[in-house]
């Protein structure tokens, strides 16, 4: 049987997300994650030692990252969604806070909690739940509907009024 494949992915915002890179990295090091792990660390200034990284990767690059993943974990960015929903891959949402300098301020938790309730992703709040959020997206597959254009006009109105 193949290894899963897991993919790490924080976007290009300009703050660091230290704090998911770390909790993957910790539970990779003690053989808490069975998958052969890929990560995007953007801005992080923690560069995790126990699986492959790249800081930025180019478009082609990215979605075959996106594509040949079996579980992915991402910040709340729109583009990091809408790919992975695109793909139909179990998405794991770790929103960036304010309150740990990874954001400007915490609508990443709102839009993590929003697609978690429509079952288009598992929203992980705390991130010492993430490992129970790996158990789970093993066993998940995102709701697609035929509401997609309803969704991506949701993101978009979401978006705008947080910007």
């Amino acid at each position: 049987m193949q290894r899963k494949r897991l993919f790490v992915t924080v976007g290009t915002h300009t703050q660091q997300f230290n704090r998911l890179m770390k909790e993957v990295d910790r539970l990779a090091g003690e053989g808490r994650i069975d998958a052969k792990i890929t990560a995007q660390t953007g801005n992080c200034t923690y560069l995790p030692e126990n699986f492959r990284y790249v800081r930025f990767m180019g478009d082609e690059e990215y979605e075959a990252a996106i594509s040949k993943a079996d579980i992915i974990i991402s910040h709340a960015g729109a583009g990091s969604i809408i790919n992975s929903l695109r793909n139909r891959k179990p998405l794991i949402i770790v929103p960036r806070l304010v309150e740990f300098g990874e954001h400007t301020n915490s609508h990443q938790a709102d839009l993590a909690k929003f697609l978690h309730e429509r079952k288009k992703a598992i929203a992980c709040m705390d991130i010492g739940e993430l490992e129970k959020a790996l158990g789970l997206a093993s066993k998940f597959s995102p709701a697609i509907d035929s509401d997609r254009e309803k969704l991506v006009k949701a993101l978009n109105n979401y978006l705008e009024t947080v910007a």
